[in-house]
């Protein structure tokens, strides 16, 4: 009896010792940043993730961004009337999650506490109970390839024009040679101008916030536009499309990552005089075709060249924060 109960309390105290050791907390996940498409062929979140688009028994029109969240585990918003500019009627989205089984997504809502499947997503198809089907598209951007007008500062048009930047690099990929996010700045500077910039963000699906996809283009080397993957975000001043602390975006014009999208950018330098600004730098934005900013600068943003407004000209610097983003077809033609 007595080694009975020794025993007993042994094994008491042990379980004492391991109820008390802290519990481990769960590992992160493995980081992933892919810029090349050729490593993503055989990816089935990244076949799944991106835009989708379809209509009800009643006709009407729904979109949803699908937006992978890392190892087979997806968000989605659901959005009536249609895709963010392309006819949602801007109100709050439905979220649902998704997750992976064999190569089958299934979809669920939570309310009251409770998880319930309400649809599912397989071969480019998204189902919803209240929806007949949704078709998987692939938006693309009506100015990509926009061709320099005469006159402007091509910056980047190809291999070789890495030449015309300080730190200029190139990213070879499979699909071709880009420039890199590494913190490029161009040997030129510019007043007031018009600008295209086309950018393609990396596949980081285990990645969130400022930690997916993070550049930023610096409009004269002063006001950071913000370029970032945020596919499927409320659309912040920190987020793509917003002037960082300054300005949120009028819709969230994101595209799904690895798509090349595009900023068209319409400036007006700040007017000085005496050393004084007499008048604000303004600056209006179309961000895949849409209208995005149009917003007139009281201050500059954090992170480029020059910490205050001046009236010297700037440069195009595109920021690097360690992610593999890309850029091409870069020109600004500056206005006389």
């Amino acid at each position: 009896m007595l080694r009975l109960l020794c025993a007993a309390a042994l094994v008491s105290g042990s379980l004492a010792v391991a109820q008390d050791k802290p519990r481990e907390p769960p590992k992160k996940p493995p980081r992933i940043a892919i810029s090349d498409p050729k490593e993503l062929k055989d990816d089935k979140d990244f076949a799944v993730q991106g835009e989708y688009v379809g209509e009800g028994p009643d006709k009407t029109k729904w979109g949803a961004h699908v937006i992978a969240r890392g190892e087979g585990k997806f968000e989605v918003k659901w959005y009536h009337g249609g895709l963010p500019g392309a006819g949602w009627d801007g109100k709050k989205p439905e979220v649902l999650t998704g997750e992976r089984k064999d190569d089958k997504v299934m979809l669920s809502m939570t309310k009251d506490g409770k998880s319930n499947e309400v649809g599912v997503i397989e071969n480019g198809k998204l189902m919803l109970a209240i929806v007949a089907e949704m078709k998987k598209v692939e938006r693309k951007s009506p100015t990509l390839g926009l061709k320099p007008p005469d006159g402007a500062a091509v910056l980047f048009a190809g291999e070789g024009d890495e030449k015309n930047w300080e730190n200029g690099k190139l990213a070879s990929l499979s699909d071709g040679k880009f420039l890199a996010a590494s913190n490029p700045r161009s040997k030129s500077a510019f007043q007031s101008f018009t600008a295209h910039i086309e950018f393609r963000l990396p596949w980081m699906p285990n990645s969130t916030g400022q930690g997916r996809g993070n550049s930023g283009v610096y409009v004269q080397d002063r006001y950071e536009l913000q370029v970032l993957d945020s596919f499927g975000l409320s659309g912040e001043n920190n987020e793509c499309g917003g002037f960082y602390t300054l300005s949120k975006p009028k819709v969230n014009m994101c595209l799904p990552p690895m798509t090349w999208q595009t900023y068209d950018i319409e400036f007006t330098a700040a007017e000085f005089t005496g050393g004084k600004k007499a008048k604000n730098a303004k600056c209006v934005v179309k961000h895949n075709g849409v209208l995005i900013q149009d917003f007139e600068f009281t201050k500059h943003t954090p992170g480029g060249k020059f910490q205050g407004e001046v009236a010297d000209p700037g440069a195009v610097f595109f920021q690097d924060h360690g992610d593999p983003v890309v850029y091409r077809n870069v020109w600004v033609a500056e206005k006389k």
